[in-house]
């Protein structure tokens, strides 16, 4: 049966969330860019990611320990290389931080073809996808990275959790050509401790090996799921690895330490952030089949991938797209009864007005 979702409108979800940063000791703009990430996680049903996960995670690791600094600076390091940029981002909060490494990525490659930001000391920046997202929309290429805040993943093989959940995310240029930003993210563990937060939230199971209890026997309940899986066995892990090696070419932390402030202080316990974008020029040979231009080229191959008899197939980002058109439609920001008690349990600790689920209509 389809889970039933209520509308709250944007501006009523932004000021919530925002208010509940600014309560936190955030300036109003990096309450401004923590509540617009959440909004664009909720619009696309990334639920994972949403403010619910975003408060709790800066109530666990973020303002209410000090892994994240309300106000910070971001520092920019002096390099050699014209293209790249280096910061330490004095924990800043995480999605203020992205928003502005993505930005600064993109003018570095409409000088230079390509750019890149290298964080270190970042405070998690949530749903990677929402960065290339909206890169990808206004026409570029653009990948990040970035080391989970915990070490919640076993390694294939092993049976301690030395790996966050480590995601990657792409997005692609291809509104014109299908309508929508091809977007291609994932956790690198079977699931995100999100979605298991989610599903505990919702009174769901979790898919088979995607974590194991504190024992180390593989569970399905969100009850008991103490870590977290790779999927695809050593695939997984060898992309989770890659972000634990960039993190640490970066200057990050030891895994097993991060945003555990009470262990061994004189290590450093944050998160890093990589950040690429190339614009398409940059990488155009000018050779297109039959006079296609780069963009007919782009289209043409995705009709031939999506052709043969796979015309039923979905493309990363689709759902996304489709839940955002969803969205579009029921007029606001769609959220399960669930969550809105959830969203409640904060109202109580920031002292705003609860929502009253009556005053909200049911999306169709």
């Amino acid at each position: 049966m389809p889970e039933t979702f209520f509308t709250v409108p944007e501006p009523q979800h932004n000021a919530f969330v925002a208010a509940a940063y600014r309560r936190r000791g955030y300036s109003p703009a990096e309450a401004a860019a923590g509540a617009r990430f959440c909004a664009e996680a909720t619009r696309h049903g990334i639920r994972t990611h949403n403010a619910l996960k975003a408060l709790h995670l800066d109530h666990l690791f973020g303002s209410g320990t000090g892994g994240c600094v309300p106000r910070a600076k971001i520092e920019k390091i002096k390099t050699r290389f014209r293209a790249a940029q280096v910061w330490n981002a004095h924990r800043k909060l995480g999605q203020a931080t992205g928003y502005a490494a993505i930005e600064t990525a993109i003018k570095l490659a409409d000088r230079y073809g390509t750019g890149t930001v290298s964080v270190d000391n970042a405070f998690h920046y949530l749903w990677g996808g929402g960065y290339v997202m909206d890169a990808a929309r206004r026409g570029y290429i653009a990948y990040t990275n970035c080391t989970a805040a915990l070490a919640e993943v076993v390694p294939f093989g092993g049976k301690f959790p030395t790996l966050g959940t480590n995601p990657h995310s792409w997005g692609f240029p291809t509104t014109a050509a299908i309508g929508f930003s091809i977007v291609i993210d994932w956790a690198t563990s079977v699931v995100a401790m999100g979605r298991v937060q989610q599903l505990l939230r919702e009174g769901k199971q979790l898919p088979p090996n995607a974590a194991v209890d504190e024992t180390g026997a593989p569970t399905t309940d969100p009850a008991r799921a103490k870590y977290l899986l790779p999927f695809g066995a050593h695939k997984g892990y060898g992309l989770s690895l890659i972000n634990e090696l960039v993190g640490a070419l970066i200057g990050g932390s030891l895994p097993t330490l991060r945003n555990r402030w009470d262990q061994q202080p004189d290590e450093k316990h944050t998160c890093t952030f990589f950040f690429q974008v190339i614009h398409p020029d940059a990488l155009s040979a000018g050779a297109f089949a039959k006079n296609r231009t780069q963009p007919e080229n782009l289209k043409a191959v995705i009709a031939d991938i999506l052709g043969h008899g796979n015309e039923t197939c979905t493309l990363p980002g689709q759902p996304e797209a489709e839940f955002a058109a969803r969205s579009a439609k029921a007029g606001g920001l769609l959220f399960s009864e669930a969550e809105i008690a959830a969203f409640n349990e904060i109202a109580a600790e920031t002292r705003q007005p609860k929502w009253n689920l009556a005053g909200f209509k049911v999306a169709e």
